[in-house]
């Protein structure tokens, strides 16, 4: 066979199936990361035997897409697809009027569409693959009927290939213990990419909320009832940020300083103040957090980021470290124009009327702001629904108070108290 063919001869890791009993293979992976071709393969091996016209492990086989023109032109027909794949005197024949490949060896594959799950309801397959699983608008109907058809077999199976998304039907699975997952970004198939879609997507989208998702294949949880979406922040974001007319770097400093500490977070945020204060708008320019870091690492790294910006203030609270606080920072810097502030709130009920800054349309990001962003999205009114501790987004919000809400005369105006 010739050297194309042999698709384990150079494969990327994320695309060899995993040892070990298994019912479902998961694929989850960014943009171009190659998920479509390692399904394509898989079935390949799953049907094609050791030389042509051998039975292979498979003989009935289901492709799900969410749409037929999906599973047909990207999973039968598409540049990494079936067709794509097969070595010619191994290559199946496709039946348009049944929808269907036939191989040589007398194996078939049928395409569904997953918003018809009561179409898979009758066949009966000993392996499928199912293709954008987490954008499939009937999921979970159309997932179940796929387990009922799966029953072939000695030991019948399905690849899943997908990007992830925070939906109920892909959390379900990858929370199954007969289900095995692989993970890859974009950047791990990037010799197979253009250079120029790399550098344009790595640009807008690297470090936000999106990208994490959409390149690094991650899985991210969405929270009901949160006072931020991914899809807001998103429309938040700018390419380019204004001349600002005040700075400010905002610290939530972190009660111990070692290895297992929270992080301390400390975000810089701008505003321009044109006309009255209710046309002010706000920017925040960087997340400048630090982990693991002692009192005088993370005093330092928040005048760094001060100086960095020309920031005017240094503005941290001082519920858990009190006077010690400003001595920390004071010792890096003497002269550093600070301000105390106490929370006397939860976070929730400190968040809220920032979150309402942000629904106004006068709050925006600059890019590369995801870890910040993953936090603001997990925060709900109900209380933080994250890991660890919030420590970014309480630097956020003290920020946005100090310079959007104080000076408007707000509720938090009172509860302030600058020492």
């Amino acid at each position: 066979m010739a050297l194309p063919f042999l698709f384990e001869f150079w494969a990327l890791e994320h695309q060899l199936p995993p040892e070990g009993a298994w019912r479902s293979w998961v694929i989850l992976g960014g943009r171009g990361a190659g998920k479509t071709r390692a399904g394509a393969e898989w079935v390949r091996t799953q049907v094609e035997g050791a030389r042509p016209g051998d039975p292979g492990l498979c003989r009935r086989v289901a492709l799900v897409a969410e749409t037929i023109e999906q599973a047909r032109d990207v999973m039968v027909f598409g540049d990494s697809g079936i067709m794509a794949c097969s070595p010619p005197d191994r290559r199946p024949v496709w039946e348009a009027t049944k929808k269907r490949l036939v191989w040589p060896n007398g194996a078939e594959a049928r395409v569904f569409s997953a918003h018809d799950p009561e179409s898979l309801r009758g066949p009966q397959f000993d392996c499928a693959w199912a293709d954008e699983l987490a954008k499939w608008r009937r999921g979970q109907d159309a997932w179940d009927m796929l387990q009922f058809a799966l029953r072939l077999g000695e030991d019948p199976r399905v690849c899943v290939t997908t990007t992830p998304r925070n939906v109920r039907v892909l959390k379900m699975l990858l929370e199954s213990p007969s289900t095995v997952v692989t993970n890859a970004p974009t950047e791990a198939n990037r010799a197979n990419l253009a250079d120029s879609f790399l550098a344009e997507v790595k640009a807008r989208y690297d470090g936000t909320r999106l990208g994490r998702q959409e390149l690094e294949g991650l899985l991210l949880d969405d929270v009901e009832g949160a006072l931020w979406t991914p899809s807001a922040l998103e429309r938040a974001s700018v390419d380019i940020l204004p001349e600002m007319d005040r700075v400010v770097v905002a610290v939530d400093p972190p009660v111990t300083g070692h290895k297992g500490s929270d992080e301390c977070g400390i975000v810089v945020a701008g505003v321009t103040m044109r006309g009255d204060v209710r046309d002010w708008r706000a920017y925040v320019i960087e997340d400048a957090s630090v982990s693991a870091a002692s009192p005088s690492q993370w005093a330092a790294a928040a005048i760094a980021a001060l100086r960095r910006h020309g920031g005017e203030r240094l503005v941290a609270e001082v519920n858990q470290g009190g006077d010690l606080v400003e001595s920390v920072i004071r010792q890096v810097d003497p002269m550093v124009p600070f301000r105390k502030v106490h929370a006397t709130r939860g976070k929730a009920a400190r968040a809220e009327p920032v979150a309402a800054l942000y629904e106004q349309g006068r709050v925006f990001h600059a890019r590369g702001l995801g870890a910040l962003e993953e936090q603001m999205c997990a925060m709900a009114m109900a209380g933080y629904e994250g890991k660890g501790s919030p420590d970014r987004l309480d630097a956020l919000v003290w920020a946005l108070h100090e310079l959007m809400i104080v000076p408007g005369g707000n509720w938090m105006r009172p509860q302030v108290r600058a020492l």
